[in-house]
């Protein structure tokens, strides 16, 4: 069994931002190898987040992001638990890489079930005009309807949206690393993008 110190501790939190009593079990479950200990803290972080999905987010904050040139602007209400974890650090630079994420990509809405019945039928009777005139087998073409709603969904949702500081990871992956390193539910509630005349 490895020798468990304060500074091992220090460097795990530091790395992850859970909490002091976390760091030390991961570290003893690991046999104070940090690397496992990450690993172990993500594992634990993603099945808390889980469990955490069904409590009330009644808290949080609403951050502004103004684009330089001062012609693209970002407001995003974001919640959680309590009023103390809002006002972390870690919560405030997770609601500004969120408001940059919206700067960048310009989604349409927050989840998929925002998207309206009317909107997902035109984009579908597109898709399969489109497929039909290319002259692709009726069979085929629902497959390809299939896949090209995917790529919607993932461009005009911003939980399905890839991060774009990290692609590997969608923004839905993000949150629920987040909730892990918090201890608490996040929710991204709503969004405004401004942009300069329009």
């Amino acid at each position: 069994m490895a020798q468990i110190n304060a500074q091992m501790v220090k460097e795990l939190r530091d790395k992850t931002g859970a909490g002091m009593m976390d760091c030390k079990k991961a570290l003893g479950d690991s046999d104070g190898d940090i690397e496992k200990a990450i690993k172990h803290l993500r594992e634990a972080g993603i099945a808390s987040a889980a469990k955490k999905s069904g409590r009330a987010t009644s808290e949080g904050l609403i951050y502004s992001y103004i684009h330089p040139g001062d012609k693209l602007g970002v407001l995003v209400e974001i919640n959680c638990e309590t009023d103390f974890v809002a006002r972390t650090d870690d919560f405030q630079s997770f609601a500004k890489d969120i408001c940059m994420q919206i700067a960048a990509t310009d989604p349409r809405v927050v989840t998929r079930e925002e998207v309206t019945e009317e909107l997902i039928a035109s984009e579908k009777d597109v898709y399969r005009n489109i497929a039909l005139k290319e002259g692709k087998p009726e069979k085929i073409v629902e497959k390809i309807i299939e896949g090209k709603m995917d790529k919607f969904f993932s461009e005009a949702c911003l939980m399905e949206q890839p991060f774009v500081k990290d692609t590997d990871k969608t923004i839905s992956e993000l949150v629920t690393d987040k909730v892990g390193t918090l201890g608490e539910n996040i929710k991204i509630r709503r969004f405004v993008r401004f942009r300069l005349g329009e």
